[in-house]
Formats: structure tokens, C-alpha cells, sequence
């Protein structure tokens, strides 16, 4: 058996290590060095439509495990196990039906399809989907609540920064005391 080189197709024949180019009269690539290389494209760009201030990123904690702990972020939380602890997320906390969270929260928007034995307080929106389940109070910007949720604790909703209004305390009938 011969080795040769494949003078025809250039497929056998090694590709040359790149030339020097910081002198001024390095040789130029001839023409098959130029075919044989690929062209040089930049990476494709993927910008994200999320806001700003908050990473698409979701963290996820599966059906089977179960975690003791607290969790804090920027990001998106969804839970499809069981989790004990405080969670204090900038994003959105999603708890699956079927999913246990026990502890207080704190995100932009909550949706629970499971169970929550804790409060919810600051959160813009909040949904019980028609499996949730909230024992605990709520101080919540907008709530939706489905048929077939079950809910026992204090809902204060609508406010936003407003707070509830103030009451006018009943005025006497006018004589001096």
C-alpha cells in the first residue's frame, strides 16, 4: 500500500497552520487555502424580550425531592416537590399541583396549583388554580381565584401602596365636653 498525496481533490491534503500576519509583507492565503478554510461567522445573538431587571432564568425543584432551606434570586422559581423555607424571588414562584411549600413568600407573581402553608405578602399578582391550596394571609396587589380552591387566612388585595383606607373615628353631637 502507497501514501500519496490526492493532488485532484485536496481532501488527504493537511490544512497549513495560519500565517503570521503581524508583519507588514507576509504572504497572502492563495486560492486553495482560502477554499479549504470556512469563512468566519460571528456568533448568532439571541436577545431575551424579558425585563431587564429580572433573568429568564427558571430554577426548578422536582417532583420527587424534597428540600429543606431557603431560597433567594433574582430568577424564576417552580416547584414540583416538596420545599420547607422561605422563598424571596424577584421573579415568579409557580407551585405545581401536587407540589408542598411550606414557609413564608415573596415574588412578583405566585401561582399555586398545590400547597402553601405560609403567607404571601408584596407579591403584584397571585392565582389559586383550581387544585391550590393557602393556609395563610395574603397581602397581594391582584388575586384570582378558581373554582374549586381552597383558601383559610386574611386576603388584603387591591391596595398596592394605597393601604386600606383610614377610618373617621364617630364625632360626638357637637356640645363641649
Amino acid at each position: 500500500m502507497a501514501f500519496f498525496k490526492d493532488t485532484i481533490s485536496g481532501a488527504h491534503e493537511p490544512v497549513p497552520p495560519p500565517r503570521d500576519t503581524s508583519h507588514g509583507n507576509a504572504p497572502r492565503p492563495t486560492a486553495p487555502d482560502a477554499m479549504r478554510r470556512p469563512p468566519e461567522r460571528p456568533e448568532p445573538r439571541h436577545e431575551s424580550r424579558a425585563e431587564p431587571t429580572i433573568a429568564a432564568k427558571e430554577s426548578f425543584l422536582a417532583s420527587d425531592l424534597t428540600i429543606e432551606g431557603k431560597i433567594e434570586g433574582a430568577g424564576h422559581v417552580k416547584i414540583a416537590g416538596r420545599f420547607k423555607g422561605d422563598v424571596h424571588v424577584q421573579g415568579n414562584l409557580t407551585i405545581d399541583a401536587g407540589a408542598h411549600l411550606t414557609g413564608q413568600v415573596r415574588a412578583k407573581n405566585v401561582t399555586v396549583g398545590g400547597e402553601l402553608h405560609g403567607n404571601i405578602d408584596g407579591a403584584e399578582r397571585v392565582e389559586l388554580s383550581q387544585s391550590g391550596v393557602v393556609v395563610g394571609d395574603l397581602k397581594v396587589g391582584s388575586l384570582t381565584v378558581a373554582a374549586g380552591s381552597r383558601m383559610r387566612g386574611q386576603v388584603e388585595f387591591g391596595w398596592g401602596d394605597k393601604g386600606p383606607p383610614k377610618q373617621e373615628q364617630p364625632r360626638g353631637n357637637g356640645s363641649p365636653a
